[in-house]
């Protein structure tokens, strides 16, 4: 019988289980009597390839065959205004990051999590001309996260141009920033 397993990013960090980027995990697929930490070095998680992918705790010096998943979201923790931002992902990935559904949303919830400001560009932009919002991507702004008092009026108050940033601790909504203001900012690989 075919005892190969294979490796996932899931380990365990101050009694809790949590994914290789830091997110807690509150899906749970173990086998029958995992986890069970034999020996207490069980930290680690892998599939079987024989129990219909059920999960079992291991230590994590084991080696086992994995498979690498890549991130479409890439947080950058360097300060840049909305338009250098937008030039940095153009140039090292494909934009920054188009929020159009409620599943991105997620995946951004997540990333701004390690951020190092309080706020994280998205590549939603105000044009004065329109008088609407739209994403770089091309996408239609259907899905809407804004906080209290933002997106929901003129943004010309200052006559600035103005962009979008989500919020990297709280609620995460969205609230509308000055493009001079200098922030972290999401890249997308969509």
């Amino acid at each position: 019988m075919d005892q190969t397993l294979y490796f996932i990013l899931l380990l365990i960090v101050r009694d809790s289980w949590q994914w290789s980027d830091q997110s807690d995990s509150s899906f749970r697929y173990w086998n029958t009597g995992e986890p069970n930490n034999v020996g207490g070095v069980e930290n680690c998680a892998a599939i079987h390839s024989n129990t219909k992918r059920k999960w079992k705790d291991v230590p994590c010096k084991n080696q086992y065959p994995f498979v690498c998943h890549e991130d479409k979201l890439i947080l950058v923790k360097e300060n840049l205004t909305w338009s250098e931002a937008l030039r940095y992902c153009r140039q090292n990935h494909v934009d920054l990051v188009s929020v159009h559904s409620k599943d991105i949303q997620r995946r951004v919830m997540n990333v701004v999590k390690q951020a190092s400001t309080a706020e994280v560009w998205l590549g939603l932009r105000y044009t004065h001309i329109l008088g609407t919002w739209f994403w770089v991507s091309g996408e239609t702004v259907c899905y809407q996260n804004w906080a209290p008092g933002n997106g929901t009026s003129e943004e010309d108050c200052e006559h600035a141009m103005r962009s979008v940033a989500v919020q990297s601790g709280g609620d995460q909504h969205w609230i509308s920033r000055p493009e001079t203001d200098k922030l972290n900012f999401i890249c997308s690989r969509y």
